[in-house]
Order: structure tokens, then C-alpha cells, then sequence
């Protein structure tokens, strides 16, 4: 099935989806028509109420605008796929479908946080063993990035670690301790701006 892309706005022909409280078309009915008779109307009902609310949901989770457009039509291709699963005595088709939009979210972050083996990766290459001397060196630069982390501010020091020694994404950081993102990435910024200075001056 093909789906258009969207832009997060109904045109005139999805604002005249059929309602059950004048303003939310009803989507137990919608689904179930789906389920039953794979009606394509009722699915361009479905599709013109979850796409741009899908995409809007992803954006706050902090994916990009085309990944959450293409995420937001894998997630209707699942809903036509998968609508006689549905079940009205155990959720809401609101719940239902958002719980496919989230567990797709999921297995996107997992896919790009798992790239593909590259055995030329010089990043799986076995290390060189260190020099006593090059081991000093390198004890007292970690004793250098401790000192100058204790420095910082506890909740800058808190975003750092979850980005740097965590490895998480400012998405994930972000939803974790309930910021908006663009919290997230200037305080990390301020945190490695201040942490550069304190590594700068114990050299010195």
C-alpha cells in the first residue's frame, strides 16, 4: 500500500472524517472496519488523524523531521497490516496505535545505535600496549578530567556523564530527566566549555 507523505496538517478532505464528538472521528469503528473489510476509506480516516499526531510525538522525543515521517508511515503500514489484532475490550485505538508509534521508536534508536559490523573499523583493532611512561601520562590526565569534573556544577556533570561515559543520546537524556532538549544540548555545551577551561588551567 502507498502511503502520501504529510505535513502535519489536515487538508480539506481529512477535516471532513466523519466524527463522533465533532471534533475525533470514531476510531474503535474506523479500526474495525479495517479489521474486517480492509476498507481503504476508513484507513484514510485512520491515516489523516495518527500520521500528523505520530510525527508530532516522535519530534518531542527528539527525532529528526524525516525520521519521524518515516517512522509515522511505518507505523500506519503496521496499523493496516495488523488491525484485526486490535482489541477494543483491552485498549483505546488511541493507545493501540501509540503503542506501535513507540515501539517503532524504539527499534530505530536500537538500529542506529548498533551500525554494522565493519571488521576495517579502526575502532576494533587491538590497542598497542602502553609504556610504563605513556601509563603515568595517561593515570594523571584521567586524575586531571576527575578534578576537573568535580568542578562543574552536579547537573551539568550528571548531562555529561549520561552523553560522554553513558553514551546516550541528548533524546534519551533529555526524556530522562525531564528537559526539553534544547536544555539538554546547551547545558552539555556549557558543561564541556567549563570542563575544557578546568583540564586547560591544571595544565598550566
Amino acid at each position: 500500500m502507498m502511503l502520501m507523505p504529510f505535513n502535519g496538517r489536515m487538508t480539506e478532505q481529512d477535516q471532513s472524517v466523519p466524527t463522533t464528538n465533532g471534533s475525533e472521528p470514531p476510531l474503535t469503528d474506523l479500526l474495525t472496519a479495517v479489521a474486517t473489510s480492509r476498507d481503504r476509506t476508513a484507513f484514510s480516516a485512520l491515516f489523516a488523524y495518527f500520521a500528523p499526531r505520530i510525527k508530532a510525538y516522535l519530534l518531542r522525543t527528539g527525532c529528526e523531521a524525516g525520521a519521524a515521517e518515516e517512522i509515522a508511515q511505518e507505523v500506519m503500514i503496521t496499523v493496516w497490516r495488523r488491525a484485526e489484532t486490535f482489541d477494543a475490550s483491552q485498549a483505546s485505538a488511541s493507545t493501540w496505535v501509540f503503542t506501535i508509534a513507540r515501539n517503532k521508536r524504539i527499534d530505530a534508536f536500537r538500529r542506529n545505535r548498533r551500525p554494522e559490523y565493519d571488521p576495517d573499523d579502526p575502532a576494533l583493532v587491538p590497542a598497542e600496549s602502553i609504556s610504563a611512561d605513556n601509563r603515568i601520562e595517561v593515570d594523571q590526565a584521567a586524575k586531571r578530567l576527575r578534578a576537573a569534573m568535580n568542578d562543574l556544577p552536579p547537573e551539568q556533570r550528571e548531562l555529561l556523564r549520561m552523553a560522554y561515559f553513558d553514551d546516550q543520546p541528548h533524546s534519551a537524556i533529555a526524556e530522562a530527566s525531564n528537559l526539553p532538549l534544547g536544555t539538554v544540548k546547551s547545558r552539555i555545551r556549557l558543561a564541556l566549555t567549563k570542563l575544557r577551561k578546568g583540564l586547560k588551567e591544571e595544565e598550566e
